[in-house]
C-alpha cells in the first residue's frame, strides 16, 4: 500500500508549526500506524534528515501515550483502539493521510507530535487517590461491594489518560477523564472518606489547568479508545453538587 502523509512539524512550543509532505510506499496493511511511521523515520534518517517526533511506549493500548490526530479524529478512524492498535487497513490504497498533535491549550506542544499532557497527572493529584487504610490484602478482598458497583467501578478505572477526550471536544473539556477517575473511586467504600474533598479538588484543578467546560456533544464518549461511557460525567456532577452544598451548609454552621 502506498500512502501521502501529510505531518505536522514543530521544533518547540515557541517554533511556528507547519504541515510536511511524505510519500511512503510498500506499506503490509497488517502494519500497525506507529510501525508504519518506524519505517517512515527509517527513510528519514537514512537521508540524514531530523525524524518525526511521536510518543509511544507500550504498543498494546495500555499505557495511553500514543494519543495523534489522524484524519480529524483521536487515534485515527478506527473506533475503540489507541493509535498502536491502528493498522493500516484501515485506509484506503493511495489515501492521503494528515497527521496532527492533539489540539488543546492545557497539552502545549513539545515537539511534532509529541504534547505535555502532565496536565492530566496535576489533576490525579488532587484527588485521584484513596488513603484509607483496608490492612492487608485479605482484609481489603473482603470488603463487602455489590457486582454492579464493582463492574462500574472497574469500567472508569480503565480509563488510561490518553487524553483523546481533550482532543476529540471543541472545548478541550477534561470532563470524561476526570469524571471516570473520580467515579472509579466514588463508587467504592474505599473512596467515600473523601469523596467530597476529591471531586471538589480535581474538578477546581481541572479548571485552574484552562480545560473548557462541557458542553455535551459526547464527541468524548464516541472517540474513547476504552469506551468511557458519558454517565461518568452525570455522576462526577452529582458528586460535586452535593459536595458544594454540604461545604456550604457546613460554612453557615
Amino acid at each position: 500500500m502506498d500512502f501521502t502523509l501529510k505531518i505536522w512539524r514543530q521544533e518547540n512550543r515557541k517554533a511556528k508549526g507547519r504541515f510536511e509532505t511524505y510519500k511512503i510506499s510498500n506499506i503490509s496493511p497488517d502494519c500497525s500506524f506507529l510501525e508504519m511511521l518506524d519505517i517512515l523515520n527509517e527513510s528519514l534518517v537514512d537521508k540524514l534528515s531530523h525524524p518525526i517526533c511521536f510518543d509511544h511506549d507500550c504498543r498494546e493500548g495500555i499505557c495511553g501515550m500514543c494519543g495523534l490526530y489522524i484524519n480529524g479524529h483521536p487515534h485515527g478512524p478506527d473506533s475503540a483502539v489507541t493509535t498502536c492498535q491502528l493498522h493500516m487497513r484501515k485506509f484506503s490504497d493511495g489515501e492521503t493521510i494528515t497527521i496532527e498533535p492533539w489540539r488543546a491549550k492545557p497539552f502545549p506542544i513539545i515537539r511534532d507530535l509529541i504534547v505535555d499532557r502532565t496536565a492530566l497527572d496535576k489533576i490525579i493529584q488532587e484527588g485521584g487517590y484513596v488513603s484509607a487504610t483496608t490492612g492487608g490484602v485479605p482484609d481489603g478482598n473482603a470488603i463487602l461491594i455489590s457486582k454492579h458497583k464493582a463492574d462500574e467501578a472497574m469500567d472508569s478505572a480503565s480509563c488510561i489518560g490518553c487524553g483523546a477526550c481533550v482532543a476529540a471536544c471543541k472545548n478541550a473539556s477534561a470532563m470524561l477523564f476526570v469524571s471516570a477517575k473520580v467515579s472509579q473511586l466514588a463508587l467504592l467504600p474505599q473512596g467515600k472518606p473523601e469523596a467530597a474533598i476529591r471531586v471538589q479538588n480535581m474538578v477546581a484543578k481541572m479548571d485552574d489547568l484552562g480545560f473548557g467546560n462541557c458542553t455535551n456533544t459526547y464527541a468524548c464518549e464516541a472517540e474513547c479508545p476504552k469506551q468511557i461511557k458519558r454517565s461518568n460525567i452525570a455522576r462526577m456532577n452529582r458528586e460535586f453538587i452535593c459536595a458544594k452544598v454540604a461545604s456550604e451548609e457546613s460554612t453557615k454552621r
